[in-house]
């Protein structure tokens, strides 16, 4: 498998590196990683797209997939078959997005690879292609500032900034912890306060103690990531005025169906006097008669 993966993924993006370090001798190694990494990217963008639409969705009709898992708790197949028919009927597919990062994964950590074991300015004749021109000298110098052979602080730190940023855009907001919250509530704001303020620092670990060369890769993902999150910030609009208009329309829905419950509970009370009472009109007109026709008999 690994020799498979390395085979259509690994060793076509290093050989597209390479041969973008040959277009040019203005280009150094810094410009081509951000260049390959931009590539990328775009490439695997609608994946990512999609992936981030399939949990606005499954977000939206979270309360109804509740409702559902608590209404047939007690019947498992049952559930199954419910919570397919609602995912069918709402066009939602709940596999799409672990497939979409099973697809990504092995892109992105095959590019951090390259970055991480290409020992460039070194070629590896062992995994260049025949028709991939060998380029005869590679700068390391990004830009002519930046030496990305070595380690650089500045980098490492602008890597933890931009993670930061990119997981306050992307990840949801730290909810206030309530008194009756359950483990699995405490568990997921604890872990969100982690992703948020630990994993940054991490970030700027592990792009300090490696290469400049990967914390460089590593603060250009992040850049476009962010970038790739702001472009997305008007369909999360949309989708949450969606989420607002769905809630106001729901707790109207509840409102409404209470007063309808006491409604019905009202005419049910009028519809029982009513019966009583024409019962009651209908003995009294009877008696009535009797009297009146033994009243004519008792006079003839």
């Amino acid at each position: 498998m690994i020799s498979f993966l390395k085979t259509i993924i690994y060793e076509p993006l290093y050989n597209l590196l390479v041969f973008i370090t040959s277009l040019s001798p203005f280009i150094d190694a810094g410009i081509a990683v951000v260049t390959l990494t931009v590539l990328v990217r775009f490439i695997i963008f609608p994946l990512s797209k999609k992936a981030i639409f399939t949990q606005q969705k499954l977000q939206l009709y979270h309360q109804d997939l509740k409702d559902l898992r608590e209404k047939y708790k007690d019947d498992k197949q049952k559930q199954a078959e419910k919570m397919l028919k609602f995912y069918k009927d709402k066009g939602i597919n709940p596999f799409s997005t672990i497939l979409l990062l099973l697809v990504q994964m092995p892109i992105i950590i095959s590019l951090y690879l390259i970055f991480l074991h290409a020992n460039l300015p070194e070629i590896r004749m062992d995994l260049l292609y025949d028709f991939v021109p060998k380029p005869d000298e590679i700068s390391m110098v990004f830009l002519g500032i930046m030496d990305i052979s070595e380690r650089s602080l500045i980098l490492a730190v602008l890597a933890g900034i931009t993670s930061f940023i990119q997981l306050r855009l992307s990840m949801p907001p730290i909810q206030e912890r309530k008194k009756d919250s359950s483990f699995k509530d405490d568990l997921a704001r604890n872990m969100n306060i982690q992703m948020r303020y630990f994993f940054p620092f991490i970030i700027g670990g592990i792009a300090y103690f490696l290469s400049a060369i990967v914390a460089l890769y590593l603060l250009t993902s992040n850049v476009f990531t962010i970038s790739q999150e702001l472009f997305l910030r008007k369909h999360k609009l949309k989708f949450k005025e969606e989420m607002e208009r769905r809630n106001s329309e729901k707790k109207e829905g509840s409102e409404g169906s209470e007063e309808k419950e006491e409604k019905e509970e009202k005419e049910e009370d009028k519809e029982e006097k009513a019966k009583e009472d024409e019962n009651k009109d209908r003995q009294r007109p009877y008696r009535g008669k009797r009297k009146k026709k033994y009243g004519r008999r008792s006079r003839k």
